[in-house]
This record gives structure tokens, sequence and C-alpha cells, in this order.
């Protein structure tokens, strides 16, 4: 699992770099509508390491091995201060930062462990490289990667499973990205189990589309939630060779339909030699698997 690439220790540890990576989907089936209005659904996450993001959280007055080079790359950055003065968290984004940096889920993390202990200070520097809006979670990879680097400059010793816990408050794939190794979700994505899979000796490809954001509530909209005839984890288990006619994302239908060029991604991966290609979790991002050369 990748987490931490720097560590620093004084008396207590004060500071923290990881790269937190984003996930695709294998299968996703849409079961049931829920009464409190979410879904239950069906899924295998897989991480995809190579797309990244660069988080540092900082404890006390530390100062950040990361900002210097983020002024240098981004010119301006996108900075904001709680009220108590207790979070500072800056973002820095190639395409700009049009959101509230303290509507991030990293600064969510904050508040939510903040409201159960006693937290010091912290600054969050987040360097986003993983498309927004891509079904990727890059953004629920942060919020587990923060929480994780939290509670530890904290001194909290909370497990997997009270981390996960937290994760999942904050947003239905999150807690996913606490275990960081491939999970079968149900629920809302955020009950788990360790799912044995190996795809080592293929190679994954991601295509992130240009200009295409798919918003989750949209694709949501256009779902026809249905039992499928064999279940997910039965068709996982099955040859590779079967997964194209078998292993379906059910977001496809309606996604590719407002958005054409999508369906077009998945095709292109499939004339370029993919054993099974589809895309991730609401999308925009497709990927391929390929056999490696």
């Amino acid at each position: 699992m990748i987490f931490c690439c720097f560590l620093r220790f004084a008396m207590y540890l004060c500071a923290m770099i990881c790269h937190p990576n984003v996930k695709i989907n294998l299968g996703l089936h849409v079961l049931r509508r829920r009464p409190d209005g979410f879904h239950d659904l069906e899924t295998l996450f897989v991480p995809y390491p190579a797309i990244s993001d660069c988080l540092e959280v900082i404890s006390g007055d530390d100062y950040s091995r990361t900002l210097a080079s983020l002024k240098e790359r981004y010119g301006t950055l996108t900075q904001a201060i709680t009220p108590d003065g207790k979070l500072m968290i800056t973002l820095a984004r190639k395409e700009g930062v049009d959101w509230d940096p303290l509507k991030d889920l990293t600064a969510k993390a904050y508040a939510l462990l903040a409201a159960d202990y006693d937290l010091p200070p912290m600054k969050i520097y987040l360097e986003k490289r993983s498309p927004v809006g891509a079904g990727l979670g890059g953004g629920s990879a942060d919020a587990a990667f923060a929480l994780r680097a939290m509670a530890e400059l904290a001194g909290l010793t909370l497990d997997n499973a009270a981390l996960a816990a937290y994760a999942a408050r904050l947003g239905s794939d999150c807690a996913f990205f606490v275990y960081n190794r491939p999970m079968f979700g149900r629920g809302r994505g955020e009950v788990l189990e360790p799912f044995s899979i190996d795809l080592d000796q293929y190679r994954l490809e991601v295509v992130v589309p240009e200009g295409i954001s798919v918003s989750t509530a949209q694709a949501y909209r256009g779902i026809a939630p249905r039992i499928p005839g064999k279940p997910l984890q039965d068709v996982l288990r099955q040859d590779i060779s079967t997964w194209k006619t078998d292993l379906k994302n059910d977001f496809e239908q309606t996604v590719f339909a407002a958005h054409p060029a999508l369906a077009q991604v998945k095709a292109a991966l499939y004339e370029s030699g993919a054993l099974y290609a589809a895309m991730s979790g609401s999308g925009s991002a497709c990927f391929g698997i390929f056999p490696k050369e």
C-alpha cells in the first residue's frame, strides 16, 4: 500500500507527506434505491497508483517541505483558514481551484476528528493532480489519507476499522482508501471485504477524456436499479476473456448516452488490444486491461 514517503520525528511526529492514489471499479451494479435516498450497490475497488495527488499535513508550527515548490510551479495558491484558526489549508491545481478550500474533504476530515478528539492546530498542503469528476475517487483518497495522517500526527491509536468508519461519513468510497487494496464494496460502497484478484500479469491503462466531467448525482438520476442474474463476485472469478460480455458497469448506459465520446474511448481501448475495458465509477475516466508485453 502506498502511503507515506516522508516522516520526521522530533519528540513527536510533526509532519507527513503522502501520495493519495486513485482507484478504478471492476464492475458496478446499482441494486436498489434505499429509504435514505442512497442506493445499494456492489463493486470491486482496485487501487491505481499511477495517478496520485501530493498531500502534506503538518502539526503545530513545523514548516512545509512542499510550499516553495508549489509556489514555483503554480504561482498563486488557493488558501483558507478556519474561523478558530486551528486549520490552514492550501490547494494547488493546474486547472485552478473552483471550490472553497474549507469544503474540501481533507478539511472536513479534520473537522470530523476534531469533533471527537483534541487535535492540535494543523496545516494541509494539497497538490491536486488527479482529475475531478472522473469516477476515480481522487477527493475520497485525499480524505482517507488525510484522516490517517492527522490521527498519527495527533498520536491517536485508531485502527483501520475506526479510520474507515470516519471515512465512510465523508463519502461512499472513502473507506476503501483506508485499506487501499482490492476490496469488494457493498451498501453505499462503505461495507468492505477483502477480495483476492491477480492483475499482476496485466497492464492497466486509464484514460481521462479532456473536457468531460460527470456529476455522480446526474449519473444516478438515469439509473434503473436492478438485481443482476449473476452476482458480481461470481463474474469476477471467471476468466478475463468472459468479462467483456459479463462484467458490467450499470452507469455506462446512461452516461454514454449523455456523453457519446466516452463510448468511443471505451471502443478505442478494445481496438488497441484491451482484454477488458470499462468506465470507472460514474465516469468520465475509462480504463483498459491489457496483456503485458
